[in-house]
C-alpha cells in the first residue's frame, strides 16, 4: 500500500477500537454480573494508566523536541486550563461527557502525529498505530458506561457516535502526513496542549472512578496500562 492508504488504514483501525470498546461494555450492561466490580474499575484505571503512557511516553517527548521552554510550558498549561473550563462547562449543562474528551483528545493529535510520521520516513509508526488502538479499547469502554450511565443516552445511539468519530482518524491523520508534517512546530503545539488536557482529566475524572476500597485490580491496571505503552516506547 502507498503511505495515503496505509495511514487511512492504520488511524481507522485504531479509531475502531472505540466502538469495539463500546460494545463490551454494552455486553457488561446487559449482563452485568459477567464482570465484577473491581475488573469493571480496573478498565477504568487500565484507561488511565494508557492515557499516562501517551502523555509522559509519546506526546510529551514528541512535543518539547522543537520548542523553546516557554512556549512549550504555554502550550502544556493552556491544555490544562482548558479543559478545567471544559469540565465546569460540562458540569453545568450536566454533562457525562469526561471520558469522552480524554478520549478524543489522545485520539485526535496522536493520529495527527502517526501522519506526520509517515510523511517523514519514521519507521516506527506502525508501532504508533498499535499504541493507540490499545489505549483506544480501554477508554472506548469507560466512555460508553459514563455516558450511559443515567439513561438519558441511548446505548445504540452511543455506539453509532463512536463509530463516526472513529473516522475523525483518517481525518486527522491526513492532515498530519498532507500538511502538517512540513509544519512540527505546529504539531509539537497540539500535542503539548493535549498533554495538558488528558493531565487534568486523569486525575479528575479517571482516576477518582478507578478508586475501590480495600481492592488492589484497579491500582494494578493502572500500572499495567502505563507498562504496555513503556514497552511500546521502548521498542520504538
Amino acid at each position: 500500500m502507498d503511505n495515503v492508504t496505509t495511514v487511512v488504514v492504520l488511524t481507522l483501525t485504531a479509531g475502531m477500537a472505540m466502538p469495539v470498546g463500546a460494545l463490551l461494555a454494552c455486553i457488561d450492561r446487559i449482563h452485568p454480573n459477567w464482570l465484577n466490580s473491581e475488573i469493571r474499575h480496573g478498565i477504568v484505571a487500565f484507561g488511565g494508566g494508557a492515557l499516562l503512557s501517551a502523555i509522559a511516553l509519546v506526546l510529551v517527548p514528541e512535543g518539547i523536541e522543537s520548542l523553546s521552554i516557554p512556549v512549550a510550558a504555554a502550550c502544556f498549561a493552556s491544555g490544562g486550563i482548558t479543559f478545567l473550563a471544559l469540565d465546569v462547562f460540562l458540569d453545568k449543562i450536566k454533562s457525562p461527557a469526561g471520558q469522552l474528551v480524554a478520549m478524543l483528545s489522545d485520539f485526535i493529535p496522536e493520529a495527527i502525529a502517526l501522519g506526520a510520521s509517515f510523511a517523514t520516513g519514521n519507521p516506527t509508526a506502525n508501532l504508533l498505530a498499535a499504541m493507540i488502538a490499545i489505549q483506544n479499547l480501554p477508554e472506548g469502554f469507560n466512555a460508553y458506561r459514563e455516558m450511559t450511565v443515567d439513561g438519558k443516552n441511548s446505548g445504540r445511539r452511543v455506539i453509532i457516535s463512536f463509530f463516526a468519530m472513529a473516522l475523525l482518524g483518517p481525518c486527522a491523520g491526513l492532515c498530519g502526513y498532507c500538511w502538517l508534517s512540513s509544519h512540527l512546530y505546529a504539531v509539537s503545539c497540539i500535542m503539548l496542549f493535549a498533554s495538558g488536557g488528558i493531565l487534568y482529566i486523569v486525575f479528575q475524572d479517571i482516576a477518582p472512578e478507578a478508586k475501590l476500597r480495600r481492592r488492589w485490580m484497579p491500582a494494578f491496571g493502572a500500572v499495567v496500562g502505563f507498562l504496555l505503552g513503556l514497552i511500546g516506547k521502548m521498542l520504538v
